[in-house]
Order: structure tokens, then C-alpha cells, then sequence
């Protein structure tokens, strides 16, 4: 499915909105032990070519770890990005948007660490969380 040029969404409550001109027509799946414990399964990544967030001051940030941190809003809790430090890069839950929920999925990361329950089906790439690991490496984001 081509993805249109704009996708807007939203938080539960309304209080975060979130514009990404030319998305992509994939989402990542991140099965890390974080993303489930944040998100209740897994993580889908919506990414674009620009992003607009209204109500920014509304979302509380959190360090996740040394090299990344997520936000929620802080009126009803939804989660709304995860930001890679290293680059600045932000996805958005894929969730916020419903332009996006036919959108195929590009690849799944750390699928070393999903539950059981959280298998998906379909022919797209998987890797593990070495895998990932190794790739941002060699793209000089992590000091050994």
C-alpha cells in the first residue's frame, strides 16, 4: 500500500497530535524486553519525512536508557515516541495513527527477546538484538 502524504494522530485524550508528512508505508516492530514492558507487546514505529507534534507540553519524557527515551502524555498516559540519542531520530507509535494501520510491517528487531505471544506472521526481515546491536556499531552510534 502506497502511503498517502500526510498522516495525522492523536493521544487518547486529544492533548498530543501528531502530523508526519510523507510517512512511510512500513512500520518497525521492536520485540525488546523494553518496548513490551512499555507498550504491553511490542513497539511499531511509524517514521516520516517531517514531523509536526502539537501539545508537546503535555508529554513527559523518559530516559529509557543510556542511549534513548520515550515519551507519554501525561493526561492519559498514552505512549507517543521513542527518540535513538545518538541521531535525534523520533518514531511515533504507530498506534496514534489510524492512516496507518494497513501499513505493512518492514522488519522486526530483537525478535530474540519476544514473547511468545507477541509472534507475528509474514515474510519480512528479523533480527535479533546482536543483529541491531552490530549494524548501529558499524554505523559508529555506540563506542565500544
Amino acid at each position: 500500500m502506497a502511503a498517502p502524504d500526510t498522516i495525522e494522530g492523536h493521544c487518547l485524550c486529544g492533548a498530543v497530535c501528531i502530523v508526519i508528512e510523507g510517512p512511510s508505508a512500513e512500520v518497525e516492530i521492536c520485540q525488546c524486553s523494553m518496548c513490551r514492558r512499555w507498550g504491553g507487546a511490542f513497539y511499531s514505529a511509524q517514521t516520516g519525512k517531517q514531523m509536526t507534534v502539537r501539545g508537546e507540553e503535555h508529554a513527559e519524557v523518559y530516559r529509557s536508557s543510556e542511549w534513548a527515551e520515550r515519551a507519554f502524555c501525561r493526561t492519559c498516559g498514552s505512549n507517543l515516541w521513542f527518540r535513538f540519542l545518538p541521531t535525534g531520530n523520533r518514531s511515533f507509535s504507530a498506534g496514534l495513527f489510524d492512516g496507518s494501520r494497513r501499513f505493512a510491517v518492514e522488519k522486526e528487531i530483537f525478535t530474540d527477546e519476544a514473547a511468545d505471544w507477541c509472534r507475528l506472521a509474514g515474510n519480512h526481515p528479523r533480527q535479533t538484538g546482536a543483529e541491531v546491536i552490530a549494524e548501529a556499531r558499524a554505523a559508529g552510534f555506540f563506542q565500544d
